[in-house]
This record gives C-alpha cells, sequence and structure tokens, in this order.
C-alpha cells in the first residue's frame, strides 16, 4: 500500500463483506456492522464503481464466489477464536485488520482484541467508526505497526500483549501480500507465543488449471496497478510443511469450495472442485 493512504484491498474486502449482508444471497456469515462501517445502503453498494479492484457487488460468478469465500472465512476465524476462548484463551491478536469488525462485536467479556494494521490504515479505521457512531470498546486495542520502521513483537509489547499467555492471531487477506520470508518471520513469532496458540491464515496457491492460472494473472494485475502487488503463491504442501518446521502440531487446510460448501446446504454452481487458488488453514501448537 502507498504511504499515507489506507489500504484499497482492504476497502474491497469490506465492501464485499457488506455486500453480503445486504444482498439477498444466501448467507453464511452474518456481521450487523459490515454495513454501517461503510455507511452504505445495498443499492448503494450495487452502484459503486470499483473498476480497479475486484468489484465487491453483481452476479459475476467469480465476484460471487470472493464474497461467499469472504464471508466464510470470516465466521471460520471467528469459530476458531470461540474454540480458542471456550478452551481459556484471552488475547485475540488481528493482524492485517483492515475494517473487521470483530472487536466491536465481541461477546467475550475477558477478551482483548489487538488490532495489528499500518497507521495510514488505523487513523482512516477510527474515522470511519467515528462518523458511523461505532463505539470503541475498552477491549479493542490498536497496534500501529508499518513494517518498514517497525516489528510485529515491537508493536504488540508495546500495546501490553502478554507474550507468556495464550493467544489466537487471525491473518486474513495479508500472506499473498508478503514475501516468504516476512510470512515465515511471523509464523515464527506466532509458533513462539504461550501454548495453547492458534493461527488462521488465508492465502493463494499459484492455479491448478490454465483457467485458474489466468484468472488469478488478470486480478493480479488488476490488484498491482493500485500499488499492492501478490509477492507470494503457495503450495498447500508446502505452506503445512513450513506451519510444521516452525513447531505448530496440527494443521488443517480447506480449499474454497470445501469451506463454503461446510456451510450453505445447497452447493454453489460455480464453486466446482477446487474451488479457485485460495486456501485458508489452521494451525495449532498445544492445543
Amino acid at each position: 500500500m502507498e504511504t499515507g493512504r489506507a489500504s484499497r484491498t482492504a476497502l474491497a474486502t469490506a465492501y464485499a463483506r457488506a455486500y453480503h449482508q445486504l444482498s439477498g444471497e444466501p448467507r453464511i456469515f452474518t456481521d450487523p456492522l459490515a454495513a454501517p462501517i461503510l455507511g452504505v445502503t445495498a443499492d448503494r453498494l450495487a452502484e459503486l464503481d470499483t473498476a480497479t479492484l475486484d468489484q465487491p457487488g453483481g452476479n459475476d460468478p467469480r465476484r460471487r464466489g470472493r464474497r461467499y469465500f469472504l464471508a466464510a472465512r470470516a465466521r471460520f476465524a471467528e469459530e476458531i477464536v470461540a474454540r480458542a476462548v471456550a478452551e481459556g484463551t484471552r488475547q485475540v491478536v488481528i493482524l492485517g485488520a483492515g475494517l473487521d469488525t470483530f472487536g466491536y462485536r465481541n461477546p467475550y467479556a475477558a477478551v482483548t482484541v489487538f488490532e495489528v494494521d499500518h497507521p495510514d490504515t488505523q487513523e482512516w479505521k477510527r474515522e470511519m467508526l467515528a462518523a458511523a457512531g461505532i463505539e470503541i470498546p475498552e477491549s479493542v486495542t490498536f497496534v500501529p505497526v508499518d513494517f518498514e520502521t517497525d516489528t510485529l513483537a515491537a508493536g504488540l509489547d508495546h500495546a501490553g500483549f502478554r507474550r507468556d499467555e495464550p493467544a489466537v492471531f487471525v491473518w486474513l487477506g495479508v500472506v499473498m501480500y508478503l514475501t516468504r520470508d516476512a510470512i515465515a518471520d511471523t509464523l515464527r513469532f506466532i509458533a513462539g507465543q504461550a501454548q495453547p496458540v492458534r493461527v488462521v491464515a488465508d492465502y493463494l496457491c499459484p492455479g491448478t488449471t490454465s483457467e485458474e492460472r489466468e484468472a488469478l494473472r488478470k486480478r493480479a494485475e488488476r490488484i498491482a496497478a493500485i500499488n499492492e502487488p501478490f509477492l507470494s503463491y503457495l503450495e498447500p504442501d508446502e505452506f503445512a510443511e513450513l506451519l510444521r518446521v516452525l513447531g505448530f502440531d496440527t494443521v488443517e487446510q480447506w480449499t474454497l469450495s470445501e469451506l463454503i460448501h461446510e456451510y450453505l446446504e445447497a452447493p454453489i454452481p460455480e464453486l466446482a472442485a477446487g474451488g479457485g487458488p485460495s486456501r485458508i488453514a489452521c494451525a495449532s501448537r498445544g492445543a
């Protein structure tokens, strides 16, 4: 992303989540704050011109499939959080929080939510929250980290995060924008957390068919045009091996279609076997 500007991909993701709430399509994930934080209605969402991004509206199969995946990954992540909290975890770290609203819907009184993101994106989010009249609860702690000058460890430490207590890390929509070294460094930090520790992360595969690879190439070009290029594609076996080498003892992964079909009774025709290049993983240590 460009310094001084909020992430445009974070905005596109927020629009897609809001559209999912308002469009009348099969509901996978319910987020009553997704539209209010943007200050938009269903009609306005359908009219939005986001030509340089993955557009949130309409019935194009790829756009609809992407909306379903964004909804499904959010639901899945919050289910993992619920499981961790039930077992005693009291710290949730959202890496690359964007306009995520979990911290403002957090049903767990004793749980602190640490939102990690670029300072410019966090300033923008505060403005959006204020305009929408959404209060920032005491259980939410903003952790501004500019990775060009700061580290995740230093940012969390300054924010009061306890390294010696269990935590669950939610890392969605970020891995593909990082180098492999940066991905490994972040996962190494997470693996070093007091046990039990969990991480939920999604990433992009290079594609298994020529059609998938071509669609991914076009998407990557759109993203690169706004200076937020994809930097890493990972094979599932490669990502699982990295997680295990770093110390995670349990690794589970799902394709886009597998995850969506987990939540919808009727299959989605456009999500054939494989379901595109998106994958989501949950890894744990000591859980």
